[in-house]
Protein backbone atom coordinates (compact mmCIF):
# COMPACT_ATOMS: atom_id res chain seq x y z
CA UNK A 1 0.00 0.00 0.00
CA UNK A 2 1.64 3.31 -1.25
CA UNK A 3 2.57 5.90 1.75
CA UNK A 4 -0.23 8.44 2.51
CA UNK A 5 1.46 9.96 5.56
CA UNK A 6 1.06 13.98 4.59
CA UNK A 7 4.19 14.94 2.27
CA UNK A 8 6.48 17.90 4.07
CA UNK A 9 8.49 18.86 1.14
CA UNK A 10 6.30 21.82 0.38
CA UNK A 11 6.08 23.53 3.80
CA UNK A 12 2.50 25.50 3.81
CA UNK A 13 1.93 28.27 6.50
CA UNK A 14 0.17 27.44 9.33
CA UNK A 15 -3.62 27.79 9.17
CA UNK A 16 -5.23 31.09 10.64
CA UNK A 17 -6.37 31.27 14.15
CA UNK A 18 -10.42 29.76 14.23
CA UNK A 19 -11.37 33.31 15.33
CA UNK A 20 -9.56 34.73 12.24
CA UNK A 21 -11.24 32.40 9.83
CA UNK A 22 -14.74 33.38 11.33
CA UNK A 23 -14.36 37.16 10.19
CA UNK A 24 -12.69 36.46 7.29
CA UNK A 25 -15.97 34.59 6.53
CA UNK A 26 -17.94 37.06 7.80
CA UNK A 27 -16.11 39.89 5.67
CA UNK A 28 -16.84 37.58 2.45
CA UNK A 29 -20.55 37.95 3.79
CA UNK A 30 -20.95 33.98 3.76
CA UNK A 31 -22.89 33.60 6.98
CA UNK A 32 -25.42 35.93 5.06
CA UNK A 33 -25.22 33.27 1.95
CA UNK A 34 -25.79 30.62 4.94
CA UNK A 35 -28.56 32.03 7.04
CA UNK A 36 -26.09 32.70 10.21
CA UNK A 37 -25.44 35.59 11.58
CA UNK A 38 -21.73 37.02 12.51
CA UNK A 39 -22.18 36.07 16.26
CA UNK A 40 -22.98 32.84 15.45
CA UNK A 41 -20.30 32.21 13.37
CA UNK A 42 -18.17 33.56 16.18
CA UNK A 43 -19.14 31.72 19.12
CA UNK A 44 -18.68 28.40 17.22
CA UNK A 45 -14.95 29.60 16.44
CA UNK A 46 -14.65 30.74 20.20
CA UNK A 47 -15.66 27.18 21.47
CA UNK A 48 -14.33 25.07 19.00
CA UNK A 49 -10.93 24.33 20.44
CA UNK A 50 -8.69 23.18 17.49
CA UNK A 51 -6.55 26.15 17.08
CA UNK A 52 -2.61 24.85 16.05
CA UNK A 53 -3.56 21.34 14.63
CA UNK A 54 -4.16 22.34 10.80
CA UNK A 55 -8.19 23.18 11.66
CA UNK A 56 -10.17 24.71 9.09
CA UNK A 57 -13.58 26.46 9.78
CA UNK A 58 -16.25 25.45 7.50
CA UNK A 59 -19.72 25.47 6.59
CA UNK A 60 -21.61 22.86 5.56
CA UNK A 61 -22.51 23.04 1.22
CA UNK A 62 -25.93 23.01 1.73
CA UNK A 63 -26.12 26.23 3.59
CA UNK A 64 -22.97 27.84 1.54
CA UNK A 65 -22.35 25.57 -1.62
CA UNK A 66 -19.94 25.77 -4.42
CA UNK A 67 -21.03 28.06 -6.96
CA UNK A 68 -21.72 30.98 -3.69
CA UNK A 69 -17.96 30.38 -2.74
CA UNK A 70 -16.25 29.94 -5.55
CA UNK A 71 -16.06 33.79 -6.84
CA UNK A 72 -15.32 34.78 -3.53
CA UNK A 73 -11.90 33.40 -4.27
CA UNK A 74 -8.99 35.96 -5.59
CA UNK A 75 -5.43 35.47 -6.86
CA UNK A 76 -3.62 37.67 -8.69
CA UNK A 77 -6.54 40.09 -7.48
CA UNK A 78 -8.91 37.52 -10.14
CA UNK A 79 -11.74 36.33 -8.38
CA UNK A 80 -12.67 32.30 -8.74
CA UNK A 81 -14.90 30.74 -11.00
CA UNK A 82 -16.62 27.26 -11.89
CA UNK A 83 -16.02 25.95 -15.12
CA UNK A 84 -18.54 26.49 -17.81
CA UNK A 85 -19.17 22.83 -18.64
CA UNK A 86 -20.05 22.31 -14.33
CA UNK A 87 -23.46 23.71 -14.48
CA UNK A 88 -24.24 21.14 -11.83
CA UNK A 89 -21.59 22.03 -9.35
CA UNK A 90 -23.73 22.08 -6.07
CA UNK A 91 -25.06 18.75 -7.27
CA UNK A 92 -21.54 17.09 -5.96
CA UNK A 93 -22.16 16.19 -2.91
CA UNK A 94 -20.17 14.60 0.40
CA UNK A 95 -19.98 10.78 -0.62
CA UNK A 96 -18.50 7.83 1.64
CA UNK A 97 -18.01 11.08 3.65
CA UNK A 98 -19.90 11.95 6.84
CA UNK A 99 -20.30 15.37 7.76
CA UNK A 100 -20.91 16.71 11.34
CA UNK A 101 -25.01 17.32 11.76
CA UNK A 102 -24.33 21.21 12.22
CA UNK A 103 -24.45 24.38 10.39
CA UNK A 104 -20.34 25.14 11.45
CA UNK A 105 -17.87 22.68 11.65
CA UNK A 106 -14.34 21.82 11.94
CA UNK A 107 -12.02 19.98 9.51
CA UNK A 108 -8.60 18.51 11.01
CA UNK A 109 -5.18 17.93 10.15
CA UNK A 110 -5.53 19.43 6.51
CA UNK A 111 -3.36 18.32 3.70
CA UNK A 112 -2.78 19.27 -0.25
CA UNK A 113 -1.72 15.29 -0.70
CA UNK A 114 1.38 16.88 -3.32
CA UNK A 115 2.92 12.81 -2.26
CA UNK A 116 -0.26 12.15 -4.57
CA UNK A 117 0.42 13.59 -7.69
CA UNK A 118 0.28 11.61 -10.81
CA UNK A 119 -2.52 9.18 -9.30
CA UNK A 120 -5.75 8.98 -10.14
CA UNK A 121 -8.72 9.21 -8.17
CA UNK A 122 -9.43 5.46 -8.25
CA UNK A 123 -6.42 4.89 -6.41
CA UNK A 124 -6.16 7.86 -4.15
CA UNK A 125 -9.33 7.11 -2.10
CA UNK A 126 -8.29 3.39 -1.08
CA UNK A 127 -4.90 4.77 -0.12
CA UNK A 128 -6.10 7.48 1.93
CA UNK A 129 -8.86 5.45 3.36
CA UNK A 130 -6.35 2.50 4.17
CA UNK A 131 -4.32 5.27 5.66
CA UNK A 132 -6.78 6.57 8.52
CA UNK A 133 -7.51 9.85 6.39
CA UNK A 134 -10.79 11.38 4.98
CA UNK A 135 -10.79 12.98 1.55
CA UNK A 136 -11.85 16.91 1.18
CA UNK A 137 -15.47 17.55 -0.32
CA UNK A 138 -15.36 20.25 -2.63
CA UNK A 139 -16.66 23.38 -0.11
CA UNK A 140 -14.28 22.37 1.94
CA UNK A 141 -11.47 22.65 -0.47
CA UNK A 142 -12.66 26.10 -1.19
CA UNK A 143 -12.88 27.11 2.37
CA UNK A 144 -9.45 26.16 2.62
CA UNK A 145 -7.87 28.10 -0.34
CA UNK A 146 -10.42 31.20 0.70
CA UNK A 147 -8.49 31.18 3.92
CA UNK A 148 -5.10 30.38 2.75
CA UNK A 149 -4.68 31.44 -0.67
CA UNK A 150 -1.15 29.42 -0.61
CA UNK A 151 -2.36 26.58 -0.85
CA UNK A 152 -3.43 27.00 -4.17
CA UNK A 153 0.28 26.91 -6.04
CA UNK A 154 1.07 26.52 -9.45
CA UNK A 155 1.71 22.59 -10.35
CA UNK A 156 0.58 21.80 -6.76
CA UNK A 157 -3.32 22.39 -6.71
CA UNK A 158 -5.49 19.53 -5.55
CA UNK A 159 -8.61 17.26 -6.24
CA UNK A 160 -11.70 16.89 -3.65
CA UNK A 161 -12.82 13.88 -4.03
CA UNK A 162 -15.14 13.69 -1.20
CA UNK A 163 -17.78 15.13 -3.84
CA UNK A 164 -19.43 12.95 -6.33
CA UNK A 165 -22.76 13.25 -8.33
CA UNK A 166 -25.02 10.65 -8.39
CA UNK A 167 -26.87 10.02 -10.84
CA UNK A 168 -30.35 9.55 -11.50
CA UNK A 169 -29.79 5.23 -12.18
CA UNK A 170 -27.61 5.62 -8.97
CA UNK A 171 -24.34 5.17 -10.27
CA UNK A 172 -21.27 7.66 -10.03
CA UNK A 173 -20.69 10.26 -12.63
CA UNK A 174 -17.16 9.84 -13.82
CA UNK A 175 -16.23 13.72 -13.09
CA UNK A 176 -14.64 14.66 -9.97
CA UNK A 177 -14.43 17.92 -8.78
CA UNK A 178 -10.94 19.94 -8.41
CA UNK A 179 -9.33 23.23 -7.88
CA UNK A 180 -6.68 24.59 -9.57
CA UNK A 181 -5.15 27.75 -11.25
CA UNK A 182 -6.78 28.66 -14.56
CA UNK A 183 -3.86 29.01 -17.83
CA UNK A 184 -6.80 30.94 -19.35
CA UNK A 185 -7.23 29.05 -22.38
CA UNK A 186 -9.94 27.80 -23.86
CA UNK A 187 -13.61 28.67 -22.84
CA UNK A 188 -12.01 30.29 -19.75
CA UNK A 189 -10.95 33.26 -21.74
CA UNK A 190 -7.75 35.24 -21.61
CA UNK A 191 -8.89 37.52 -18.75
CA UNK A 192 -8.78 34.94 -16.62
CA UNK A 193 -5.56 33.53 -16.66
CA UNK A 194 -3.76 32.96 -12.74
CA UNK A 195 -7.88 33.02 -11.64
CA UNK A 196 -8.30 30.30 -9.25
CA UNK A 197 -10.58 27.83 -11.29
CA UNK A 198 -13.00 24.95 -10.18
CA UNK A 199 -13.36 22.25 -12.43
CA UNK A 200 -13.30 18.04 -12.82
CA UNK A 201 -11.31 15.49 -13.71
CA UNK A 202 -12.09 11.94 -14.88
CA UNK A 203 -11.95 9.31 -12.43
CA UNK A 204 -9.79 7.31 -13.30
CA UNK A 205 -7.17 9.72 -15.20
CA UNK A 206 -4.00 11.25 -13.60
CA UNK A 207 -2.52 14.32 -13.47
CA UNK A 208 1.06 15.38 -12.43
CA UNK A 209 0.07 18.75 -11.07
CA UNK A 210 -2.73 17.48 -9.11
CA UNK A 211 -2.85 15.98 -5.57
CA UNK A 212 -6.02 14.72 -3.28
CA UNK A 213 -6.73 16.93 -0.42
CA UNK A 214 -7.31 15.04 2.33
CA UNK A 215 -7.65 15.68 6.57
CA UNK A 216 -7.58 13.63 9.37
CA UNK A 217 -11.40 14.15 10.56
CA UNK A 218 -14.24 16.53 11.05
CA UNK A 219 -16.10 17.68 14.51
CA UNK A 220 -19.12 19.71 15.04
Amino acid sequence: MPDTTPDTTTVLPALPALSTQAERLIELGVHERAGLSADEIRTFAAGAGADGDGALLAVRPDLAPASALAPLLRRDGKPGFVVLDMPDVDEFTPCAVELPDAPLYVVTGVDRGDHMTNWSPDEALPALTEGGRTPLVLTEGIHWVLQQPEALERNLCFMTIGSRLRKPNGTLDARTPAIWISNGTGRDGRERRNAPKVGWCWWNNRHTWLGFASATGRRG
